[in-house]
């Protein structure tokens, strides 16, 4: 039978299936220490960040290699946004937020390989990440200013009256943070993946399957911007909230 095609003709997708997590060897349940497809690319991730930051830097050549320049070129570019967003004194958290922007970075692209895993599209890997820097950030700006921290969720510009609104706002934004951090990097690499194996599907029709591929070409370059920039804005509001932390007055 066709793929994408039901014993009665019509066509059946199941867009969500390449989102399932399976074990690397056998069928049994899946536990907390079980090697599975998503630990298998979130390797394959760190395995290819080492080569690119550390065997293909290590000779650190006056005329660099292509290797040698893209590292440098994320390097520079992370760490201008540092400094740009958050401040020079936010550089001493600069390895920090390079690991997730390159982590992120790396991850989303490597989903974008034909028959590999996209782990940045389940919530419970970017959760870990937006639930870690809201963690970091808050315990960081507690610990360099004390209660004094509070003064991030009090308005002293805004009228007095208006001040305990507006902190009540504030805290309720401030806890949602992490949530939207997270599901916003998870939902927009679900949402393209998705679109893609739906088109994917209609292939199978010989009368649209060239308007298919066309998508499907389309739809892969817009994931591609997508992959980057997903990883990029998790960074700069990274920046942003780590700025909250270091100046919390208004």
């Amino acid at each position: 039978m066709p793929s994408g095609h039901t014993e009665g003709g019509g066509l059946e997708f199941h867009p969500l299936d390449q989102f399932i997590v399976r074990p690397l060897f056998g069928d049994g349940p899946i536990h907390w220490y079980t090697p599975t497809n998503v630990t298998l690319w979130m390797a394959i991730a760190v395995l290819a960040i080492a080569a690119l930051f550390v065997f293909a830097t290590r000779g650190r050549a006056t005329i660099p290699s292509r290797s040698q320049s893209i590292a440098e070129l994320i390097y520079g570019f992370t760490y201008k946004m540092v400094e740009d967003v958050a401040g020079k004194d936010a550089l001493r958290y600069f390895p920090y937020i390079m690991t997730l922007f390159v982590f992120i970075l790396f991850a989303n692209f490597l989903g974008l390989i034909p028959m590999s895993f996209s782990t940045t599209s389940h919530i419970a890997v970017t959760a870990i990440l937006g639930f870690g820097v809201f963690f970091g950030v808050t315990i960081l700006g507690f610990v360099l200013h004390g209660t004094k921290f509070l003064g991030l969720f009090w308005i002293k510009e805004a009228p007095l009256f208006l001040r305990p609104i507006i902190a009540v706002i504030e805290v309720i934004s401030y806890f949602v943070r992490p949530v939207s951090h997270s599901v916003r990097l998870a939902g927009n690499i679900t949402a393209g993946h998705a679109v893609i194996k739906v088109f994917a599907g209609f292939a199978a029709l010989a009368v649209i399957s060239p308007v298919s591929v066309l998508a499907i070409t389309a739809i892969y370059g817009l994931e591609v911007l997508v992959a980057g920039i997903q990883a990029y804005v998790f960074a700069i509001l990274t920046c942003v909230y780590l700025k909250d932390a270091l100046h919390p007055a208004h």
